[in-house]
């Protein structure tokens, strides 16, 4: 019995002993089979480090060849790009705080664009011929210089025609207005020249004027058998023409005659003193030299005026603070005289032919003036106001009766929308038109032209 009991407790000790055994045997041999990897996967290991790491081989190699130019030049953009983008994050991130991420991606998607487009222009090889945006270009920058350089706006001057035509359009279009029924295309018959005479007697152009132009124009439709109011225009243009062409009388300087006195005569307001300043000018322009004699000695600030225009025009004023007309006009003349002046203009004091008193003293000035050359003035003018109308045409028959007139200046065409005053005045008292005024410019005084007129009329 004690001898199977010490049997069963050996058997026992050997089994635990082998168990024993057995897990050290298992524990040493786990370390070993935790660590043997197979050599596929040991394969795939090095593969993807590669992919991360450069391996010593490709340094190797990198070493001993060159680097291409076109390798090196790809390499430096994709350096230079990677540092704009990098410059660029902070700023795109700021404005994706800002925007909510839309302007961030719009940015971003241009830098790529624009990457893709260097990387091509470095990668294409390079061309002779010029590209389309190469050819558009000269014409952009043609484009931008002419943006760049300023615009001269200089005003467009007008010639005399074009002024004087511009000067008459209140009576053009206050005669075209009138005439529109006339020359409509009616059927010329009796009411249409009552109605023709009547536009004639509403311009101003008087009672003597409007019967000599209806009875022309009545003979020349009979004549040429003339059917349509359209008609009637050219056939009115050549009889106003011919009624106004005597007044068609530029002024002539003879040369014997040095000094010129030319004596300016009208009622106030007229523009006399204007008038001799424009003149002054047109003289000049001729080569001419002048000397002003500040005749009117009764308008306040006369003498001023007429400083000022000699100033302006560079010409000598003789005046005095005050005094007698006829005395500076004649120290005027004696001035001129001694310094070998061409043309003497004489202003005097504005006055109304009823005004006797006034009249007799124009009257000693021209009698004066004959002490200091027996012929002068060699030209006495009236200056009009042509808005006054018919009442100018009396005002030249007075001062003509007392000064006897040898030329007219008409002014202020510009302001009437009656133009006819001047077939008035051919009709009743011809003198001859010198000067007309269709502006305040100082070149707005030229000499009377009948076609010209005529032309800037109808």
């Amino acid at each position: 019995m004690v001898q199977a009991v010490e049997e069963a407790v050996q058997t026992e000790e050997v089994a635990m002993q082998s168990t024993s055994e057995t897990a050290e045997q298992a524990a040493a041999q786990t370390p070993a089979a935790e660590i043997a990897v197979p050599e596929s996967e040991l394969t795939d290991l090095a593969t993807e480090t590669s992919a991360h790491e450069p391996a010593s081989t490709e340094v190797a190699d990198a070493e001993a060849v060159p680097a291409q130019p076109e390798v090196l030049a790809e390499q430096s953009l994709v350096e230079t790009q990677a540092d704009e983008i990098t410059d660029a994050v902070p700023a795109m991130e700021v404005a994706e705080q800002a925007t909510g991420g839309t302007s961030v991606a719009i940015a971003a998607a241009a830098l790529a664009d624009e990457r893709d487009s260097d990387a091509q222009a470095i990668n294409e090889p390079a061309s002779s011929e010029p590209t389309a945006a190469e050819s558009v270009a000269p014409l952009s920058t043609d484009i931008d210089q002419a943006a760049v350089e300023p615009v001269s706006e200089q005003p467009t001057l007008l010639g005399w025609a074009a002024r004087l035509k511009q000067g008459l359009s209140k009576s053009r279009q206050q005669m075209a207005k009138s005439l529109a029924g006339v020359f409509g295309g009616g059927k010329i018959d009796e009411d249409l020249y009552e109605e023709l005479e009547t536009v004639l007697l509403t311009s101003d152009m008087g009672i003597e004027a409007t019967e000599h132009l209806m009875e022309e124009v009545r003979q020349r439709v009979s004549l040429r058998g003339l059917k349509d109011g359209e008609e009637l225009r050219s056939v009115l243009k050549e009889a106003i023409y011919e009624l106004i062409k005597p007044l068609e009388q530029p002024l002539d300087l003879p040369v014997d005659k040095r000094p010129f006195v030319i004596m300016l005569a009208g009622i106030n307001g007229a523009g006399k003193t204007t008038s001799i300043g424009k003149l002054a000018k047109y003289f000049q322009a001729q080569g001419k030299s002048v000397l002003l004699a500040a005749g009117d000695t009764f308008r306040a600030a006369a003498r001023e005026q007429l400083a000022e225009w000699g100033e302006r025009n560079g010409v000598t004023v003789i005046s005095q603070a005050s005094g007698d007309s006829a005395a500076v006009c004649f120290d005027a003349v004696e001035a001129a005289k001694a310094r070998g002046i061409d043309i003497v203009l004489a202003d005097t004091a504005g006055r109304l032919p009823t005004q006797t008193h006034l009249m007799e003293e124009i009257k000693k000035v021209k009698r004066v003036l004959q002490k200091s050359m027996p012929d002068a003035p060699h030209e006495i003018v009236v200056v009009l106001d042509a808005n006054i109308g018919q009442n100018a045409v009396n005002q030249v028959v007075a001062f003509d009766d007392a000064l006897g007139l040898t030329g007219l200046i008409v002014t202020k065409l510009d302001g009437t929308a009656k133009g006819g005053v001047l077939a008035a005045l051919a009709s009743r008292r011809p003198v001859p038109v010198r000067f007309i005024g269709v502006g305040e410019g100082i070149d707005d005084l030229r000499p009377f032209n009948a076609r010209e007129f005529v032309d800037a009329l109808l």
